[in-house]
């Protein structure tokens, strides 16, 4: 039954003949938290619904709350709790995982979600005032959004500073969210819309090292004194950044601004850890690849209910790789909007669309790991869009494929497997 915990339930008057009742629920399993998604229907005193898709029967009379959920093993859970406004807080009986014989006692909590507002899709205006410095399924969401929905916000540098120059959080990427997207369960895939990326501030910061991971022995007795600080102007009218204290062979040196997101995620799934937001992995992270830009999507598989997005580590420009450890790390406005994907597995890795290509992220300790991770997600983009078998897939990968180098500055790295959209026009009346 425990797929990852989380209950969807709206509360009506006790009065009421006929409810849908919506909640979120967190379920404390020996001091793991578990979220589910619950549904109730509710016929005068009677309940019936899902919990994580599981059937359920129950009751309610005035604020008691009682149901049993049978799971596809025939296995029961028996919740039996009140309802205090907003809140809901009981008891939920399991069976022993190691006992069949026995049973396991674990309190629950839950809050109350708001319904979807009348109307279509809507537009948040939503200003930070704290951060996170983990991708965690048990940070209080900020923002509750539905499909649809647009998000304008705001982020801070790698470094905690924001448009202003003054520290807010702490360093290590710490990330604006995480929002809650509703109707996002556990197998859905969520579709990250970036619509846009503004520089909010004139400077940005970096590093003159190379990553030691791209430094031969003999470069990295040379490169001993590298690593220090380096500032850049940022000029947004004529689009450039250039260094703020050049040497006298880089005073005409510029680089084109390309505002992206190093920091995209949603939290990881019931039984894993929080991931720092210095680190990557299936569900995203500190990706710092260099097409999570203005104009393109993101895709990322769920593994929470609600997803819970976060996002940050902005840049104002970054070569493949981010070899200086650094980017040109700022502050920026973002604009996002979200969907939700139902229907088909989710991706096996992050997934970028750009109007002209699609990208899949591979992670791993090595670049022949990440390379690996990234082709088996292209290929599975191919199979589930396109509809081709591995050979079919063999053949338009030998011949069109692409691989960049995303990310050598985390304690993972990144290799995206990229392929032109344009190649793939004649394949589209094959899709599944």
């Amino acid at each position: 039954m425990i797929r990852s915990l989380a209950v969807l339930l709206c509360c009506l008057p006790a009065g009421a003949l006929a409810a849908s009742e919506s909640w979120l629920v967190t379920t404390d399993l020996w001091g793991n938290p578990a979220y589910q998604f619950l549904t109730l229907e509710r016929d005068g005193k009677r309940l019936t619904g899902e919990l994580d898709g599981d059937a359920l029967k129950g009751e309610r009379t005035g604020n008691v709350i009682h149901f049993v959920v049978t799971d596809s093993r025939q296995k029961t859970y028996v919740f039996d709790g009140k309802v205090s406004g907003e809140s809901l807080r009981g008891t939920a009986d399991y069976p022993d995982s190691n006992n069949p014989k026995t049973r396991a006692s674990h309190a629950f909590t839950g809050r109350l979600l708001p319904s979807r507002p009348a109307g279509g899709p809507r537009v948040h205006d939503f200003t930070p005032t704290s951060w996170s410095n983990e991708f965690t399924a048990h940070r209080a969401p900020v923002l509750t959004v539905w499909p649809g929905d647009t998000v304008r916000t705001s982020t801070l540098d790698s470094g905690g500073m924001d448009s202003k120059g003054v520290t807010r959080a702490l360093f290590g990427n710490p990330q604006t969210g995480p929002f809650f997207i509703a109707t996002a369960n556990p197998g859905d895939t969520l579709a990250i819309r970036i619509r846009r990326l503004k520089l909010n501030r004139t400077f940005a910061d970096s590093l003159d090292g190379i990553v030691g991971r791209a430094l031969t022995p003999g470069l990295a007795a040379k490169a001993t004194d590298l690593g220090k600080p380096v500032r850049w102007k940022l000029d947004p009218e004529r689009g450039v950044a250039t260094p703020e204290n050049p040497t006298e062979r880089l005073k005409a040196f510029t680089v084109p601004l390309r505002p992206m997101l190093g920091g995209l995620a949603v939290a990881p799934g019931f039984g894993s850890a929080p991931l720092s937001t210095g680190d990557t992995g299936r569900y995203g992270g500190n990706m710092d690849f260099n097409e999570v830009v203005e104009g393109n999507t993101v895709y990322l598989p769920v593994a929470q209910p609600g997803a819970l997005l976060y996002l940050g580590d902005a840049h104002a420009a970054q070569g493949d790789g981010e070899t200086s450890q650094y980017a040109l790390e700022t502050s920026m406005d973002v604009e996002f909007t979200v969907d939700v994907l139902h229907g088909k597995p989710p991706p096996s890795t992050p997934r970028v669309e750009s109007p002209t290509h699609l990208m899949t992220l591979g992670q791993g300790g090595s670049l022949d790991d990440a390379l690996r991770s990234a082709t088996q997600g292209l290929t599975q983009w191919l199979e589930q869009d396109y509809g081709l078998t591995l050979s079919e897939s063999a053949q338009v990968l030998g011949s069109s494929v692409q691989y960049v180098v995303a990310n050598l500055a985390g304690r993972s790295v990144g290799v995206a497997a990229k392929l032109d959209k344009a190649r793939l026009q004649a394949l589209r009346p094959s899709v599944k």
